[in-house]
């Protein structure tokens, strides 16, 4: 297996997902959703499919967004710890208005020309290691290979966890917009928060914080 670079953590390497990696990152979408993709997976299901099967479906595509294409793995051995799914993030065309309500205010903060982090996710076991960081560091590696300035996500914010891990990292929070509340979301209240940081930004905090957070969801369609 051919890896991108070692994590920073001892042993684990980041690679590029391939399609048999697809039910795996079906796993960590979920895992990291809380509940966004349940909800727009839910809506595709065919009688007696699991969301795991939805959404390996999807992200088994090649040439769209939401591909394993667009994936990097952390690894140790042939184990799987977790992922990062990133894309650039193009303009809307004109009139391309997102019409499901509960969707809108997530399309409302996208941030064209920016490498949109949609979902970082590690397994239970491996979380407060360092895996998530050594997976954005990835990304940051990407946006530089890709001339993008700056790397985007959205966070909720009740996940007061997963914020403090990316301000540590240099995000910061540049826009927000209410939630509309939906049962399979795990988040029903507070806001949604769009959170930029320049390509290649290191915040001094990074190297010496503790690890923590490791799973957040900002996907929109996925």
């Amino acid at each position: 297996m051919a890896y991108l670079s070692k994590s920073l953590v001892p042993g684990v390497g980041i690679r590029r997902a391939e399609r048999g990696d697809a039910i795996e990152i079906a796993r960590l979408f979920l895992i990291s959703s809380d509940g966004l993709a349940a909800y727009i997976w839910g809506d595709q299901a065919d009688a007696g499919q699991s969301l795991e099967e939805i959404g390996a479906g999807r992200y088994a595509r090649q040439g769209v967004a939401f591909s394993y294409q667009n994936c990097l793995l952390a690894t140790r051995d042939q184990e799987i710890l977790g992922m990062i799914h990133a894309f650039p993030m193009p303009e809307r065309a004109p009139g391309d208005v997102e019409t499901d309500p509960v969707l809108r205010p997530y399309a409302e903060l996208e941030d064209p020309g920016s490498l949109y982090i949609s979902s970082l996710a590690v397994h239970a076991p491996y979380r407060r290691h360092g895996v998530g960081e050594g997976l954005l560091e990835g990304a940051h590696a990407l946006a530089l290979r890709r001339a993008l300035p700056r790397l985007s996500l959205i966070c909720f914010e009740r996940n007061a966890t997963a914020r403090a891990f990316y301000a540590r990292r240099g995000f910061r929070v540049v826009d927000r917009r209410r939630i509309v509340p939906h049962p399979a979301l795990h988040c029903r209240d507070g806001d949604a928060l769009l959170m930029v940081c320049p390509a290649g930004a290191r915040a001094a905090a990074s190297r010496t914080a503790r690890p923590d957070g490791d799973a957040h969801y900002g996907g929109l369609r996925s």
